[in-house]
């Protein structure tokens, strides 16, 4: 019994604490099944809490992973392959280039310059990306990608371009997984080969996982009772929030 405990709930955490990314792990992603984004850096922040800096980033992108495969499952049919298939070149290029730097780059400069990005696209005028709209989904695939090296929760940058292509609203939800899914997985191979043990954390990863998959089912069941305008308004503020939230990170970073 205990041996099973101990794969569970690893010995870096207090059981308390395994507990709550549990449970979190079901809101943060009945949040993104619901409004589409937010439940990943809604986890990373309070992860970031509780453990050790150094498996903060590799364990958060497995569970993200596991989450983001769970909720495009759930929307498979409202995938478009080709904006999948862009935003996977640009991926795999940011996750080569991310791995391949030894220095870590200010967090502070990542938060503001991914805070600010997603006002501009927000509240700013969209803008048009002439007649192939998609191909821009291989520039946030790199960018969000490389960042999430550093960073751990780039979706934001993913998803503000996504809300550019004018799609509906289980489009934008089932497009925002299956990029998000692709990211996470370039990820973690990197951090594989950057010789990252996640065997310690694969329990508690397996029932964050689980948890998660079943606020995804909670969160699209509300996303299908929402209308088009209530959907754009309560993604248009969680965004504003996520973007105002990395802004604070990044001034309190610069004051110390």
């Amino acid at each position: 019994m205990s041996d099973i405990a101990g794969f569970f709930f690893p010995d870096q955490l207090h059981l308390a604490a395994s507990l709550t990314l549990i449970v979190t792990s079901f809101f943060t992603s009945a949040l993104t099944a619901a409004v589409g984004l937010g439940g990943g850096v809604a986890l990373i922040a309070i992860m970031a809490t509780v453990m050790p800096a150094s498996a903060l980033v590799p364990v958060h992108g497995v569970v993200q992973l596991g989450s983001n495969a769970g909720r495009a499952l759930v929307q498979l049919k409202h995938v478009d392959w080709l904006i999948a298939l862009w935003f996977a070149v640009g991926a795999a290029i940011g996750a080569a280039v991310g791995g391949a730097i030894a220095v870590e780059l200010p967090p502070a400069v990542l938060k503001a310059g991914i805070g600010l990005f997603v006002l501009w696209v927000v509240w700013g005028k969209a803008p048009h990306f002439g007649k192939a709209p998609k191909r821009v989904m291989a520039a946030a695939g790199f960018a969000s990608t490389f960042l999430s090296m550093f960073f751990g929760a780039a979706g934001p940058i993913g998803g503000a371009v996504l809300s550019t292509l004018g799609l509906p609203r289980h489009g934008f939800v089932a497009n925002q997984a299956i990029t998000a899914l692709i990211m996470h997985i370039f990820k973690i191979i990197a951090f594989g080969a950057l010789g990252f043990a996640f065997a310690p954390w694969l329990g508690l990863i397996v029932l964050m996982i689980a948890s998660g998959f079943l606020g995804t089912l909670a969160g699209s069941r509300l996303l299908g009772r929402m209308d088009e305008k209530s959907f754009k308004t309560g993604f248009r503020w969680v965004m504003t929030a996520l973007a105002l939230n990395l802004l604070f990170q990044a001034v309190r970073g610069w004051l110390g």
